[in-house]
């Protein structure tokens, strides 16, 4: 039970919900950089939530199928097609043994994630599918997949295809976004005129997108608050002596561009980071493509909390809604 890859794609990896508890480790948690997105798909399928797909970056692969499966295919508007045969987007169909799933062109988002009935069941490791290449853990010994690969199937039970999540319910990034932002340890770091700046200057989404970060572009360069740099820090104001990083943590190096860091990113250094972009919307960011345009929004801890609340009433609405 298996698919065999006849092309790759741009960069189509298989990911799930990550590997969460090793950070203190050095080890990212990984996983899906659109979670909602991976977790409709599987629900489409029948698969358990965290089950392993693959997550599909631009361009589509081209995949041969073994066996009769479910599929679906959410996040990014990246059009599939059965035997060059259009299939709809967030809505299961049906693959049978002998066909080719395909891809048309990318018409919105960056990331488009493809469940498989009964999931990917390629070894685990630390407790996760998810790959990771700097590490060389999980995928396809530890990388992206490839022309040629063979990868395998779980077990599954078909259920009924033609399932669909309600437009009203994909969230997806508009073509100006808004990123909320929680300011964090570091924020005194910056002059009060800083501080407002970057709320308000028009960011733009830079071409260095990927999975350990996202940089941004286009406004102003950070003050910092004159002081003297403690021993070890260096020159460099945005320098600090060496940091903890949090999932989701704006750093600024030079003060110029700042950098969302993302599923695969470290975990310390010694940048000083202003804050970090709210979980509800860690999701969002992986569907930015370059040169979106954003506004990050400053928001508190009872604003960011209601925003997750929120989110998981919307997932929550999906699984009822799928039943």
């Amino acid at each position: 039970m298996s698919l065999k890859i006849v092309q790759p794609g741009l960069s189509t990896s298989i990911q799930d919900l990550g590997r969460p508890g090793f950070f203190h480790l050095g080890i990212p948690i990984g996983g899906a950089m659109d979670r909602f997105a991976l977790r409709c798909a599987n629900m489409l399928v029948g698969n358990p939530e965290g089950a392993a797909g693959l997550e599909v970056v631009f361009m589509g692969p081209q995949i041969e199928f073994t066996r009769d499966a479910l599929v679906a295919v959410t996040g990014a508007d990246l059009p599939a097609k059965v035997d060059g045969e259009p299939r709809d987007g967030w809505t299961s169909f049906e693959v049978k043994a002998g066909q080719t799933l395909s891809f048309d062109f990318l018409k919105s988002g960056a990331r488009a994630y493809i469940a498989i009935s009964g999931g990917i069941d390629t070894p685990p490791a630390l407790g996760s599918r998810s790959t990771y290449p700097i590490g060389a853990l999980g995928g396809v010994e530890g990388r992206n997949i490839a022309a040629g690969d063979v990868i395998p199937l779980g077990e599954a039970d078909l259920i009924e295809a033609g399932q669909t999540v309600p437009a009203d319910l994909r969230r997806m990034p508009g073509n100006s976004a808004e990123l909320r932002v929680l300011p964090g340890l570091y924020w005194h770091r910056l002059t009060e005129k800083a501080q407002q700046g970057f709320f308000d200057d028009d960011w733009t989404v830079a071409l260095e997108a990927d999975r350990m970060g996202y940089r941004f572009k286009g406004g102003s360069a950070l003050e910092f608050v004159d002081r003297e740099q403690p021993f070890g820090a260096g020159a460099d104001p945005s320098n600090i002596v060496d940091g903890c990083y949090s999932y989701g943590s704006i750093q600024v190096p030079g003060g110029l561009e700042p950098i969302v860091l993302h599923r695969d990113a470290v975990s310390g250094g010694g940048y000083f980071t202003l804050g970090a972009i709210i979980s509800a919307d860690m999701d969002l960011i992986g569907q930015l493509q370059p040169h979106t345009p954003v506004k990050f929004v400053k928001v508190d801890m009872d604003q960011a909390l209601a925003a997750r609340k929120a989110r998981k009433k919307m997932l929550a609405e999906v699984r009822a809604h799928l039943g």
